[in-house]
């Protein structure tokens, strides 16, 4: 099989964020359960994270499980953290091995504990790799997120009075990664889904109706691509030149 060659791009987003969606909708239209589309979402996870490894992306954080998916079947919940075990068990070494940094945004109780330490076991292996960063937003909601760190700074008596953005920032899940400049959401779907509310406020966005369980290196690509045609002003106004 000869290997797809890739057009190389001037802008490559530091940080990347995936909203995986369809792994569900990608299983009913092949007569699969919604488990196998899940399952199958974990399946294609190697290629993205190595993709991006490529790419130059140095933070890529991917919405695994959020705070709102606690409302869904107790046989889908209880299969979805079968999955998540299994996919640590199987490719913590390899992203190790491959300097991939993991960290988890979000919460951990009301995890089972073995898994929590599993989690942890994770962190602490890979802490020191540099390549890649990869957040894993596990029980994770942007609301929830906003408001904890609003607790934690009203719990550290912090002077509001003098709060501004980057004080607020350190009380995020996510104080040690830069803000994602792409978005992409996979599925089709147009919203953000509780996600990286704060954070995402000037990234770019990119929908794709490809299901999670296709998305791969090619359609990151395509999203690079995107990308690079945006015009980023934060606000300000577009520079014509000679003026």
């Amino acid at each position: 099989m000869s290997k797809e060659i890739f057009e190389t791009l001037p802008k490559i987003p530091t940080h990347v964020a995936i909203i995986m969606d369809g792994n569900g909708r990608w299983a009913l239209e092949k007569g699969l359960s919604r488990l196998a589309g899940h399952k199958a979402g974990t399946e294609n996870l190697r290629e993205v994270i190595e993709a991006s490894a490529e790419f130059g992306i140095k933070y890529l954080t991917i919405y695994a499980f959020s705070t709102e998916n606690w409302n869904r079947p107790k046989e889908e919940i209880q299969g979805l953290m079968r999955i998540f075990r299994t996919m640590l068990d199987r490719e913590l070494n390899n992203l190790h091995k491959n300097g991939v940094q993991l960290r988890h945004i979000g919460r951990l109780d009301g995890i089972d504990k073995k898994l929590q330490k599993k989690v942890h076991e994770s962190i602490e292996l890979t802490k020191n790799n540099q390549t890649l960063v990869l957040n894993v937003a596990f029980n994770y909601g942007g609301r929830d997120e906003i408001l904890q760190a609003v607790k934690h700074i009203v719990a550290n008596g912090v002077n509001v009075e003098n709060l501004d953005d980057a004080q607020f920032e350190k009380y995020l899940y996510t104080a040690e990664s830069p803000d994602p400049d792409l978005v992409i959401r996979t599925s089709g779907e147009f919203r953000c889904s509780n996600f990286l509310i704060w954070q995402s406020a000037y990234a770019e966005w990119y929908f794709t109706p490809t299901y999670w369980p296709d998305f791969n290196k090619k359609g990151l690509h395509q999203a690079l691509v995107a990308y690079n045609e945006r015009d980023r002003r934060y606000g300000k106004v577009k520079q014509v030149k000679g003026k």
